[in-house]
């Protein structure tokens, strides 16, 4: 027998599961055969345990689980559903109470603005209306109940030329296979497997496989066309001119690609960079016979002799496929933040799972103990006169002969139940506490008994840090996948993303705390009347607080095209009426010219022309 080996790292808060960590530090092999596999590699196998643990704590199973090591006994463990309420009570804040797809700039975006605020306007509408047909929400809760339950969730992207739109599936992390660098010093992995076992299929002869499929990315090669082996394997050959007297066959280049003068590279121009680039991802598609992979053969370099690759749906052998993009399109989510130099996140379940099983075994007491409670152990004493020893049962209406100065006891079990029943009270109070999850978030508190708003909303602080800095775990994650999303529509030539550039988007998630609409509604009002917070800004509170507001945009449209008080000062301070119509979002006709008024000549009275001299009464003329 070796030493004990201590084994730290983002699982080692399962190493008090013996099942999990044995003197060695490695998992229980008949309770984790998928984990002891001969193709995972062996720094995968404490991950993949550590997975189907979570899972089964997850779904009522670690009992079931511990009886590989422990035998039958470990089945009367009971277990009533305490790990999968945290999962959802951690998932549901998380989400908050709805989501969407924000690009900067686009609330700005009315017709008239900047065309920077028009692109971003007309993005977000692109994306949305690609979320509501992928049913993007969906996919979201799925991966993300795997993320905050096993620590990690896996997004894959793929164009489908039959939908004419960008699929998004999501992939169990068990399924995921990184190839990381040995420093840890790399932003996204270039070479990905998703990999799993299929079962035999005796009805149509098919025998236990290995599938496997890869994304890497790599220097842009010649082109290549799906051929057949001479055995009537499909295979992926290089497309050779035709061969002169003087010319040998000479590979050809890709749609679009151009060799590099200065470095004799072949270079791609792709829509959504401003250079020319040497790379690309290549797309592998293969599975395997299990019985066939013998040797010290492990994911990543299994041998391409024995495998069967597969084909798509538009014909093409899948064997490095040239995707015509230079991104992997896999978005690996993680839980929490990972360690500096570390890939892999951590369930929510981690730290207080050594309380669960403590609330378990209570449990299972409780359970022991309340049958005692129901039924009670009686003692009775004295001889029956009759000298009868009758069976000693108690029923409704049954009578108990005992003798002289006899007595029936009976063994009162309730005060340990009770106390047992604190105890498990006390032991989820302390899982609250340890997974960050105040009473108020759990649903377990008496409204009744908050004394105040702020005390509140102070009692929320463990909360509030939780699910901050779970959701920058995720930030730059759905900034990538969007991305994704937005190069991949480009590439496929979709005709509403012609002439469209690809610009940041984010996946914002709701509130998740409970909020007084009264309150927000009066910040905003003083806010916004005193002039020291924008239009913009107030509606989007209000939204954020759970008012019924569906378009921000189109909310302060209504509001703008009723605040007449307003137009009229808009008038006053620039004169103008058009801008007056467009604030009021109304055409207004100009009011018509007044017709010029036509006024007589004026007469001078100093004037010498051709006037009458004043006249007299001419009396002393003779």
């Amino acid at each position: 027998m070796g030493l004990k080996q201590l084994v730290i790292d983002a699982w080692s808060a399962l190493n008090f599961k013996p099942i999990y960590s044995d003197d060695r530090g490695m998992p229980h092999r008949r309770a984790f055969p998928e984990a002891a596999a001969s193709w995972v590699p062996a720094a995968d196998e404490r991950r993949l345990a550590a997975y189907k643990l979570l899972a089964a704590y997850d779904n009522n199973m670690a009992g079931e689980l511990a009886e590989f090591r422990d035998g039958p006994a470990a089945r009367e463990r009971r277990e009533f559903g305490d790990p999968s309420m945290y999962i959802e009570a951690v998932l549901a804040h998380l989400l908050g109470r709805e989501q969407r797809i924000v690009v900067p700039g686009a609330e700005h975006a009315d017709g008239e603005e900047s065309a920077e605020a028009a692109a971003a306007a007309r993005v977000e509408q692109l994306l949305t209306t690609w979320a509501k047909d992928e049913l993007l929400t969906m996919r979201v809760v799925q991966c993300e109940r795997k993320a905050v339950s096993l620590g990690d969730g896996v997004y894959l992207l793929a164009w489908d030329p039959a939908k004419r739109r960008v699929r998004c599936r999501v992939y169990d992390p068990g399924f995921y296979f990184p190839v990381l660098p040995e420093d840890g010093d790399a932003d996204f992995p270039t070479r990905v497997h998703l990999a799993w076992e299929l079962p035999e299929d005796k009805a149509r002869g098919l025998k236990p496989r290995l599938r496997r499929i890869t994304y890497e990315l790599g220097w842009i090669g010649p082109a290549t066309a799906s051929g057949i082996t001479p055995d009537g394997r499909p295979v992926r050959a290089p497309v050779l001119t035709e061969a002169t007297d003087d010319t040998p066959a000479q590979p050809t280049l890709g749609r679009g690609d151009t060799v590099d003068p200065t470095s004799g590279m072949i270079v791609r121009q792709y829509p959504w960079n401003d250079e020319p680039t040497p790379y690309t991802c290549y797309l592998t598609d293969a599975t395997w016979d299990l019985e066939d992979l013998k040797g010290p053969h492990d994911v990543d370099n299994l041998p391409l002799d024995a495998a069967r690759f597969g084909t798509g749906a538009d014909g093409e052998v899948l064997d490095r496929l040239d995707l015509y993009a230079d991104f992997v399109p896999l978005v690996h989510v993680p839980n929490t933040i990972p360690e500096a130099e570390e890939h892999w996140g951590q369930s929510s379940l981690l730290k207080p799972l050594q309380i669960f099983d403590e609330i378990a075994g209570t449990d299972t007491d409780s359970s022991k103990a309340s049958a005692t409670t129901g039924s009670p152990l009686l003692t009775v004493s004295g001889r029956p006169a009759s000298n009868k020893q009758a069976a000693m049962s108690i029923a409704p209406g049954r009578i108990i002969e005992v003798g002289e100065n006899g007595r029936m006891d009976v063994l009162n079990t309730a005060p340990m139940l009770a106390e047992l029943r604190n105890h498990a009270e006390h032991l989820a109070d302390r899982a609250a506490t340890v997974a960050r999850l105040p009473a108020v978030a759990l649903g377990t508190t008496d409204p009744s008994k908050v004394p105040s708003g702020y005390a509140l909303e102070i009692s929320l602080g463990p909360l509030d840090a939780l699910i901050g800095a779970m959701r920058l775990a995720r930030a730059h994650k759905y900034r990538l996948l969007l991305k994704f999303v937005q190069r991949l529509h480009i590439a496929g030539q979709h005709p509403d993303w012609t002439g469209i550039t690809p610009l940041p988007a984010e996946y914002a998630f709701g509130p998740y705390t409970p909020t007084d609409k009264a309150a927000v509604l009066t910040q905003v009002t003083e806010a916004f009347t005193a002039g020291v917070m924008s239009l913009e800004t107030a509606v989007r509170m209000l939204r954020e607080s759970g008012w019924p507001i569906d378009d921000i945009e189109a909310e302060i449209t209504q509001i703008q095209s009723r605040r007449f008080e307003q137009a009229r000062y808009l008038a006053d301070a620039t004169g103008s009426t058009d801008a007056v119509g467009e604030y009021l979002g109304i055409d207004i006709e100009p009011d018509p010219t007044p017709p010029v008024v036509q006024l007589p000549p004026a007469t001078d009275p100093t004037s010498n022309g051709d006037e009458d001299p004043p006249r007299g009464s001419r009396g002393n003329e003779s």
